[in-house]
């Protein structure tokens, strides 16, 4: 049994594709909410990959941004909360910092594109609270 590459294929499933296609699961932690619901908080590093339009001899990795997060879709009734940092590299011929540009959160919110869609359609809803009492 391949227990690694089964991880790795519900991370490829529950995640938005381009976090799971261009990011690592590092950890995953569970904790109470303010609200007596779980959360479920995910650690994602970007991979290390070279950004489009440079060589890798161009560049050194030189770690990574403060963590962003991003709410996505509920599991089994658990907020998820996902920790994105970002890979910075260093550009050897200029010395300045160099990244990838990334969109993956809906304009105006701290939450993945399909998950604000989501929200979107449903009236009274508040997206960091939940449904309107």
């Amino acid at each position: 049994m391949k227990t690694e590459n089964s991880y790795v294929k519900l991370f490829q499933l529950i995640l938005p594709s381009d976090i799971a296609s261009f990011f690592d699961l590092v950890d995953v932690t569970e904790k109470d909410g303010v609200d007596d619901r779980q959360e479920v908080h995910m650690y994602l590093d970007e991979k290390l990959v070279v950004p489009a339009g440079y060589k890798s001899s161009d560049l050194s990795p030189n770690g990574f941004y403060e963590a962003g997060s991003i709410q996505d879709f509920p599991i089994r009734d658990r907020r998820i909360h996902l920790h994105v940092r970002r890979r910075r590299w260093l550009d050897n011929s200029t010395g300045k910092s160099v990244s990838k540009d990334w969109d993956l959160v809906a304009r105006g919110t701290r939450h993945s594109k399909e998950f604000a869609a989501f929200l979107k359609g449903l009236p009274g809803e508040i997206p960091d609270y939940g449904p309107l009492s």
